[in-house]
């Protein structure tokens, strides 16, 4: 399938460099996040969206499809390995204290 990215931009995360975009449309089974702002995963029937840390500490993401979000260290509120998100369902997470937690959203169901 695809990746589609915004136009380019430089983050510091957790006092590391991060080359990344503001936006990725991702068409793929399985994608990890890179320090975006916003993820639109759509196209394919479902997919797995990794939370990563070392890259990621704020993000958006956009379901246009079923969405399996997983996180690499700690858990989602400090209760889940996964959260399984409806389609065109949003989800805001941040990264804080060595968990995910949810900030925003407008629908989710959870496992």
């Amino acid at each position: 399938m695809a990746i589609t990215k915004s136009v380019p931009t430089r983050k510091i995360i957790h006092g590391n460099v991060v080359e990344t975009t503001s936006v990725a449309i991702v068409s793929e089974e399985y994608y990890e996040t890179n320090g975006e702002d916003c993820v639109i995963v759509r196209g394919v029937p479902h997919s797995i969206i990794k939370l990563n840390s070392k890259t990621t500490d704020h993000i958006t993401v956009k379901s246009m499809t079923n969405v399996e979000l997983r996180c690499d260290v700690g858990l989602i509120d400090e209760e889940y390995e996964a959260i399984m998100m409806d389609r065109l369902v949003t989800i805001e997470l941040r990264f804080a204290g060595g968990n995910w937690y949810v900030m925003a959203s407008d629908g989710l169901k959870q496992s």
